[in-house]
C-alpha cells in the first residue's frame, strides 16, 4: 500500500466529522419533542458563548438533549475503537467486549457498587467506575488465560464459547447480587438493559477524558495493531515489544468499555459491528480503520439511541436493546461467512 494511503485524507476526516456532526443535529432536534433547526443552532450558540438561553426549547436542548447527545456519541466511539482494536490484537474478526464477557464482567463490577453503595468521596461516579474498569481488565485477562489454557492457537470458537459461558456466570452472579439488594432492583435492571438518558455534561466530560488518554494510546498502536496481523512472532522479529504492547492495549480497552458500562450501562454489541462496517469501506489497515471506526461508532450509537427513543414515541427503549437487536443480525452474518470461508 502507498505510504500516501496508509493513513485516511483530509478529504476523508472532513467527510466523517461532517456525517458526525450531521446525525449529532439530527438527534439533537428529534425526539419526544421536536425542536426546529434554527432554535437548535441559537440553543449551541448560547451554550458556547455562555449567554442565557430562552425557551421551553432552548432549556430542552442545553440541559437535556445536548449532555445525552455527547454522551451517546461518545460512548459509541469509545466502544467501537475498543472492538476495532481487540480485533486486531487477537486476530478474531468477533472480538468485542460484548462476545469476549468484557462487557459482563464491568457490569458485575459496577453492579456490585450500585448495590452495596461503594463510593470515594470527592470523586464523582468513583465506586462504580473505578469498579467497572478493574473488573473488566480482570475478566479479559480470566477469559483470555482459560482459552489459552483450553486451545494454545486461541482460537475464535473457544475464545467465544469461553466469552458466553462467563457472561452466563456474570449474569448469574448479578441476579444474586439483585436479591441481596432488593431496594435497588429497578436502578440495576434498567441499568443493566443500557440506556444514556439521564447522561450529564459530567459524564460527557468523563468519557472525553478516557477517550483522549486511551484512544491516543490506541491511535499510537496503529503499527504494531497492523504487525499482529501477520502474527506475534513476525511482529517480534520486527521490532515491536509484544508483551507491552499487548498490555497497554487490553488496558486501554478495559478502561474504556469500563468507563462506558459503568455511565451508561450495557451496550452490547457496538465494537463488533461497527468495525465491520467500517472496514468494508476504508480497508483493514489500522491507520485508517481505528480513526474511522471512531467516528462511525459514534454515528451508529447515535441513531440507535435515536431509535429508541421515537419507536414507541413516548415511550424510550433502552439503547442497549436497540443495539442488541441489531448486533445480533450481524453476528450471526459475520459468523457463518467466517465458518464458510474455512
Amino acid at each position: 500500500m502507498k505510504k500516501h494511503r496508509e493513513t485516511l485524507h483530509a478529504y476523508e476526516y472532513i467527510l466523517f466529522a461532517g456525517i458526525t456532526f450531521a446525525v449529532i443535529c439530527l438527534c439533537i432536534c428529534v425526539g419526544s419533542v421536536n425542536v426546529p433547526l434554527r432554535d437548535t443552532f441559537q440553543a449551541l450558540g448560547s451554550l458556547i458563548t455562555g449567554a442565557e438561553t430562552e425557551g421551553a426549547s432552548a432549556s430542552i436542548i442545553v440541559l437535556r438533549r445536548i449532555p445525552r447527545v455527547l454522551s451517546v456519541a461518545l460512548t459509541g466511539c469509545a466502544l467501537s475503537l475498543s472492538g476495532a482494536a481487540m480485533q486486531g490484537l487477537l486476530k478474531n474478526p468477533l472480538a468485542d467486549g460484548s462476545t469476549l464477557g468484557v462487557s459482563s464482567g464491568a457490569s458485575l463490577g459496577a453492579v456490585l457498587a450500585i448495590a452495596f453503595g461503594v463510593a470515594f468521596p470527592q470523586i464523582p461516579f468513583s465506586g462504580t467506575m473505578i469498579l467497572a474498569v478493574l473488573f473488566a481488565f480482570l475478566s479479559l485477562l480470566l477469559i483470555l488465560g482459560l482459552a489459552w489454557k483450553l486451545d494454545y492457537s486461541l482460537s475464535t470458537n473457544t475464545i467465544i464459547l469461553i466469552g458466553v459461558v462467563f457472561s452466563m456466570f456474570a449474569s448469574s452472579l448479578i441476579s444474586i447480587i439483585i436479591t441481596m439488594a432488593p431496594d435497588k432492583i429497578q436502578n440495576i435492571t434498567f441499568w443493566t438493559m443500557g440506556s444514556l438518558a439521564n447522561a450529564s455534561y459530567k459524564n460527557a466530560a468523563i468519557l472525553a477524558a478516557a477517550l483522549l488518554v486511551c484512544g491516543t494510546i490506541l491511535f499510537c498502536r496503529a503499527t504494531e495493531l497492523n504487525a499482529f496481523g501477520i502474527g506475534e512472532d513476525n511482529a517480534r522479529h520486527i521490532g515491536v515489544n509484544v508483551r507491552r504492547t499487548k498490555l497497554e492495549i487490553l488496558i486501554c480497552v478495559s478502561v474504556l468499555i469500563g468507563v462506558c458500562v459503568s455511565i451508561g450501562g450495557t451496550i452490547a454489541f457496538v465494537g463488533l459491528v461497527t468495525p465491520h462496517m467500517v472496514r468494508m469501506v476504508v480497508g483493514p489497515n489500522h491507520k485508517r480503520l481505528l480513526p474511522a471506526s471512531a467516528f462511525g461508532g459514534a454515528v451508529f450509537l447515535l441513531l440507535a439511541d435515536l431509535a429508541a427513543r421515537i419507536l414507541l414515541k413516548p415511550l424510550e427503549l433502552p439503547i442497549g436493546v436497540i443495539t442488541s437487536l441489531a448486533g445480533a443480525v450481524v453476528f450471526i452474518f459475520i459468523f457463518y461467512k467466517t465458518r464458510k470461508r474455512r
